[in-house]
């Protein structure tokens, strides 16, 4: 795509661009083999606040309904992303599911930093106040640029009403698209994630998807990603985290744990299902992780040291 392309026109650049990411992913090897291209996984654009860890271990969050279902969901809406047998449905395709709804304020927003807002509606169409905390949170809320090369792990703030604002510093024109992660407080209720469309009007040219690699460097850090994904099954992930070529034995435990992982499969951005395993408190942190297809995917990991919370990210092939 030509740079300078406007946000009102970038469909058909998306879809070139999605296109391409489908067909990538030939071989299936470890997560850390290296690719030819020089590019390193952790270009996310880390929180302009600090971050946030990421939320893990979330059963069942795909979704049947919902304005994006009907445009790719889970189960095989877009070429080369068909659903595995036996694994779990993907999360986040969705803005609706088991009658709770994403209600995004507005889908458009200002580069740089803005106040997003939005509310869950529950089966009634009212407002949900009640949610179950996990990982010391009662929702999570992620932002994601559709190319996902800029992601963000907010706090949002719930009013009385069920009203929820989240600050966010969205660095350029572009696509982005936002998750909602929770638990509803009723009786037998599952986890949901729900995922809505936000634009940032503008010139816009999507960056292409950073090259595999084992190593990510970040605020001084190294991380070492290790394992492999397996589409349909579980699969072990563990990071291992160093600084100045020492490894890093004294995390933080941040948000319930000593690391948090998310990963979204490119083109999609369908949300995986991510597990820790109570490791730490390091250098190793290690997750189990269940890819729904073959594909190319990103890992985003949130890890606090010293007080401060940092993002490593990495791109990963699954399957063939």
């Amino acid at each position: 795509m030509n740079t300078g392309v406007k946000i009102t026109a970038f469909a058909a650049a998306l879809a070139a661009t999605f296109g391409t990411a489908y067909g990538v992913g030939k071989g299936v090897g470890p997560i850390g083999e290296p690719a030819k291209a020089e590019h390193s996984g952790h270009t996310a654009q880390a929180p302009a606040t600090g971050g946030e860890g990421a939320h893990e271990g979330h059963e069942g969050a795909g979704g049947s309904k919902g304005s994006e279902g009907s445009k790719g969901a889970a189960s095989g809406g877009h070429a080369g992303h068909g659903q595995e047998a036996n694994a779990p449905a993907a999360g986040g395709l969705t803005v609706s599911e088991d009658g709770y709804t994403l209600a995004l304020g507005a889908p458009t927003t200002k580069a740089g930093k803005s106040t997003l807002k939005f509310s869950i509606k529950g089966p009634d169409g009212k407002k949900v106040t009640a949610f179950t905390k996990e990982h010391d949170k009662e929702l999570h809320f992620i932002v994601a640029s559709r190319d996902l090369t800029t992601y963000h792990h907010l706090h949002p703030v719930k009013a009385a009403d069920g009203s929820w604002t989240a600050d966010a510093d969205l660095p350029a024109a572009g696509a982005y698209k936002v998750f909602a992660d929770f638990k509803p407080a009723v009786a037998g209720a599952k986890n949901i994630t729900l995922g809505a469309d936000l634009s940032v009007p503008g010139a816009y040219a999507p960056k292409a998807m950073p090259a595999v690699k084992a190593t990510a460097d970040v605020d001084g850090y190294q991380v070492r990603l290790g394992g492999t994904l397996d589409p349909g099954k579980p699969s072990d992930v563990k990071l291992t985290v160093s600084k100045a070529g020492k490894p890093v034995t004294n995390l933080d435990p941040y948000l319930g744990a000593y690391g948090h992982l998310v990963a979204f499969r490119g083109g999609d951005l369908a949300y995986l299902h991510v597990h820790p395993m109570g490791s730490g408190p390091g250098p190793d942190v290690s997750f189990m992780a269940t890819a729904p297809s073959a594909g190319t995917y990103r890992l985003f990991l949130d890890f606090q040291h010293e007080g401060k919370v940092h993002t490593a990210a990495f791109t990963v092939r699954a399957g063939s």
